[in-house]
């Protein structure tokens, strides 16, 4: 029972609890900023704004004041005579609102609060035409038509103490239009509009002047800019084809070099590789040099035993061979001496353009071969220096033994020119102790190769004959012959004498005799072949 009763009163207090609240919500009053709340009755008259209170019923009411701007029209339907008398029509906008105080709102309330909007407005509406027409009664049509602003002011000021009676504020006063019925305002404008006029058509001319002026200025401004820039058109063109041109001048001047560079490059790699080449064979003649000289040195041990071999030989055979090879010498020397002389005119002017043609060619030759021969000269002095080791090696019967051997092919080389010969033709008339026809190419030939010891005399300053008496074995050879020859000029001297020193027929200066160049006669007489 007890906790049954007690469930009990807690649903009645929760009852009561919600009843209050839905009351209480029911009650409580509210408005927002743009509002003001008037609660009266018990307790007085109150302003809420903002917020809000409850209203018990029965000893109290409330009423809503809007604080909101009200925006109407003050355009008197009467006319409105300035202090020219002259009628005129304003119209104009006035912005009023409740002040925020809540003095100010009591007073409002007091005021309009049973009033509604349109008839709030109509109040308001007739304090400012008045107020208005009194300010337009001191004004001249001018000062109101020019001056709005002021009209405005005036009004705030004059109006401002009547409505703040009414708790209201004058937030903006704003002349809208001005208007008469006697065009006043627009005859008033008539003076200015044709000053204005005036002013705007001197304006205008002058304008039209200067636009003129200015034009002419701006073509012939526009005339030296285009000039000026077809003048630095050209120059930029000019320097253009200029900077071209030393383009062009510059490419082919590195062009040049380029080309020059690769030719020098290119001689100089085959100057690099016939230097090599050089050098090379140099290092293959030095190792030759060498080998030589290793060969040399055996067979000089080898030789050392030949010549003493050898100088056996020379007593029976070189002297031998000597003579003969002195009269096969002697016949071929003259007729290759007649061969050149009947020769030499003809082949002057060959050898001279020749000579010329050869000269030019080891001009440009020996520039080339230059390094090449100082290449292989100094390879040559090297063998040159080794082989003079190995002759200083030889003893005197070895240079007679060298000397000797080269001899025969010495004369041979000098009348190598009578192999080339096809005909001799001698004409002779005789001479001195010469002889006449082949007799005479005999003697001279025979002169020639005896005069071979003396030229190598004056080239070398070596004597054969010194050289060879050196030898002991040769020494005793020579004396031995030295006897026999003063033997045979005895008997050749008596053999003159038994003749009387007559000239045989052989010698007749009178004999003319054509041979061609194998000795046989030129006319087929048989004694006449030599």
């Amino acid at each position: 029972m007890e906790l049954g009763g007690v469930l009990v009163i807690v649903g009645l207090l929760v009852v009561i609890i919600v009843l209050v609240l839905i009351i209480s919500a029911t009650l409580f009053r509210k408005v927002g900023p743009n509002h003001a709340l008037i609660i009266y009755g018990a307790g007085g008259t109150k302003v809420i704004k903002g917020s809000g209170k409850v209203v018990w019923p029965l000893v109290q009411q409330s009423r809503e004041l809007s604080l909101e701007l009200m925006s109407f029209d003050v355009a008197p339907t009467q006319d409105l005579y300035t202090s020219q008398g002259v009628a005129v029509n304003v119209e104009a906008v006035a912005q009023i609102k409740v002040k925020s105080d809540p003095v100010s709102i009591l007073t409002a309330a007091e005021q309009f609060l049973s009033k509604n909007e349109a008839q709030q407005q109509g109040l308001i509406r007739l304090v400012m035409e008045g107020h208005l027409r009194g300010i337009v009664g001191q004004l001249t049509v001018e000062a109101i038509v020019k001056e709005p602003e002021m009209v405005a002011d005036r009004m705030r000021s004059n109006v401002a103490d009547d409505v703040s009676k009414m708790g209201l504020e004058v937030i903006s006063f704003t002349i809208r239009e001005v208007r008469d019925k006697n065009e006043y305002i627009l005859n008033m404008g008539k003076p200015d509009i044709a000053l204005v006029r005036r002013q705007a058509d001197i304006a205008t001319a002058e304008a039209d002047r200067d636009t003129a002026i200015k034009r002419a200025h701006a073509n012939r401004e526009a005339a030296i800019a285009q000039a000026a820039a077809r003048q630095d058109e050209v120059i930029a063109q000019t320097a253009s084809e200029t900077k071209q041109a030393e383009a062009v001048r510059d490419l082919n001047v590195k062009q040049a070099e380029y080309r020059a560079t690769v030719q020098l490059q290119a001689a100089a790699a085959d100057k690099a590789y016939e230097i090599q080449a050089n050098v090379q064979q140099q290092r293959v003649i030095e190792e030759q040099v060498r080998i030589d000289q290793v060969r040399k040195v055996g067979e000089i041990q080898v030789q050392e035993a030949e010549i003493q071999r050898r100088e056996k030989e020379l007593i029976a055979t070189v002297l031998k061979a000597a003579q003969i090879e002195r009269q096969r010498i002697e016949t071929l020397a003259d007729a290759d001496r007649q061969a050149q002389v009947h020769m030499a005119s003809g082949a002057a002017e060959a050898e001279r353009l020749n000579g010329q043609a050869h000269a030019e060619i080891a001009r440009v030759q020996g520039l080339a071969e230059a390094e090449v021969i100082l290449a292989k000269g100094n390879a040559e002095a090297q063998a040159m220096a080794v082989k003079a080791e190995a002759f200083q090696a030889y003893n005197e019967a070895a240079v007679i033994d060298k000397f000797l051997s080269t001899l025969p092919e010495a004369i041979r080389a000098m009348s190598e020119p009578l192999n080339k010969v096809d005909k001799i033709t001698v004409i002779s008339t005789g001479g001195e102790g010469g002889g006449i026809g082949v007799n005479k190419i005999t003697a001279d030939m025979t002169q020639m190769i005896a005069q071979v010891p003396a030229l190598l005399e004056s080239l070398t300053g070596m004597r054969v004959e010194d050289m060879m008496r050196n030898v002991p074995a040769l020494r005793d050879a020579i004396e031995a012959s030295d006897g026999r020859t003063a033997a045979s000029t005895d008997g050749t001297a008596t053999a003159m004498a038994a003749t009387n020193g007559k000239p045989t027929t052989a010698e007749n200066p009178n004999a003319l005799a054509r041979t061609t160049a194998d000795g046989r006669p030129a006319n087929g007489d048989p004694h006449q072949q030599g």
